[in-house]
């Protein structure tokens, strides 16, 4: 029989649990001030001074002539992705978040493997803790193949900061000419056509011209980060004629060296919002200013729309502490939807139908202050109205939040609700 004071040491262990991450969390601060301040709406998403001010500040000037395919859930990005592979000649550069075992990790290590053996220089960065799930014979069939690998920050780490440090980009780029970017892993997750819970839904991006190179530069900021080594030359940054029409900036975000394009991005982009904001992600947590940010495009007149997963989540916490803020976020006028078939793991945001931002980035603290991530950026009409089609398309399939009398949340499941808090999983 348990100890009748057992919820109660259970919930003060809940909160010292609660307190000391929120530690963590705030150990990890890097050196200097962060923006406090909310950012003048002073253009527009169209202007040149948008594009010049978004190229300056992130690191990454806006470049003419790409190619962009967008890449629909599991069906359309992995054959997509392991054709590129196959095709390599010169070399391949991969870093990713997550590679965990399964049939599609086994068919990754095998084409990998196979162009390493065939002489193709393949570089390859795995973070520690989203590649822990790998599987030992993966692992070992790259290495006998040749495969440079760097697993990125140990998670025996004794700095905390270090440890909380990961590197949550996504990117592939095949003999410096076609690069992927987008928020998928390398998991049975992502395979399929988000059919069913079992099937995530998710976009990937196909890259080709110009700001594959900035891409490639992305890539090669963490191999010198881990190797100290720099590869250069025509198999990694070759001559990139355009193949495209879509004007697109990559950049990256890389807290722990004191880089937060991420957060500029996120602060510049709602503030240059005029008419329209579509923001579709993975985990929509965002801090007290851009929670101000967002609401005072609303209050301007911006249609602003989130859609985030609803009961099909792999992190019930930050659905849990996102929910919240939720209520302040509907007054101000801004519409909320949860996705409802499975886990929706895009990470999107599209203003005033011309600029779009893709990636690895997500909507919430971590992505800010701590991981290393990966965008590409686009200014184009025709990609925003593709990206909008896939949006709405989403939101058809999401329950859309409301309030009632008393200004406090509509739950449809209440019990429902109250067992995904505090379900095992959190």
């Amino acid at each position: 029989m348990s100890h009748p004071r057992s919820p109660r040491i259970h919930q003060n262990c809940q909160r010292l649990a609660c307190a000391f991450l929120l530690w963590c969390l705030s150990s990890c601060t890097i050196g200097g001030k962060r923006i406090t301040e909310e950012v003048a709406p002073l253009y527009s998403a169209a202007s040149p001074e948008f594009r010049q001010s978004s190229g300056a500040l992130l690191g990454g000037n806006f470049v003419p002539g790409n190619s962009i395919i967008t890449l629909v859930n599991g069906d359309q990005i992995f054959p997509a992705m392991l054709k590129a592979i196959r095709s390599a000649q010169r070399s391949i550069d991969f870093e990713t978040y997550v590679f965990w075992d399964g049939d599609i990790a086994r068919e990754f290590s095998e084409a990998l493997a196979e162009r390493a053996q065939a002489g193709v220089k393949v570089n390859a960065i795995l973070d520690a803790q989203g590649t822990s799930k790998m599987g030992s014979e993966n692992l070992s069939r790259l290495q006998s193949a040749g495969v440079n690998i760097e697993k990125y920050h140990s998670i025996f780490w004794w700095d905390i900061r270090r440890f909380n440090n990961r590197s949550h980009r996504k990117l592939l780029i095949i003999d410096g000419k076609i690069a992927f970017v987008g928020g998928v892993g390398i998991a049975n997750e992502w395979t399929g056509n988000a059919q069913s819970p079992e099937h995530w839904r998710d976009n990937h991006y196909k890259v080709a011209g110009p700001v594959v190179a900035q891409i490639q530069g992305i890539f090669m900021e963490n191999w010198l980060k881990t190797r100290g080594v720099m590869l250069h030359g025509s198999e990694y940054f070759p001559p990139l004629a355009a193949a495209g029409p879509y004007l697109a900036q990559g950049f990256k975000s890389s807290p722990r060296q004191g880089d937060n394009s991420i957060r500029l991005m996120y602060l510049l982009a709602i503030a240059s919002a005029q008419k329209t904001l579509r923001i579709e992600n993975a985990y929509f947590l965002p801090d007290d200013l851009t929670r101000k940010e967002l609401m005072a495009a609303a209050k301007r007149g911006v249609k602003v729309e989130v859609v985030m997963p609803g009961p099909h989540i792999d992190q019930k916490l930050v659905r849990a502490a996102s929910r919240r803020h939720w209520p302040e976020l509907i007054k101000a006028g801004i519409k909320l939807y949860e996705y409802q078939p499975t886990m929706v793991h895009v990470k999107l945001m599209i203003v005033d139908d011309t600029f779009v931002s893709v990636g690895s980035g997500n909507f919430d603290d971590r992505s800010v202050r701590l991981n290393d991530e990966a965008n590409l950026d686009v200014l184009n009409r025709s990609f925003a109205a593709t990206q909008t089609r896939l949006f709405e398309m989403d939101k058809r399939q999401s329950r859309e939040l409301t309030l009632n009398d008393a200004g406090k949340l509509n739950l449809v499941d209440p019990i429902q609700h109250a067992a995904s808090v505090a379900s095992p999983e959190l």
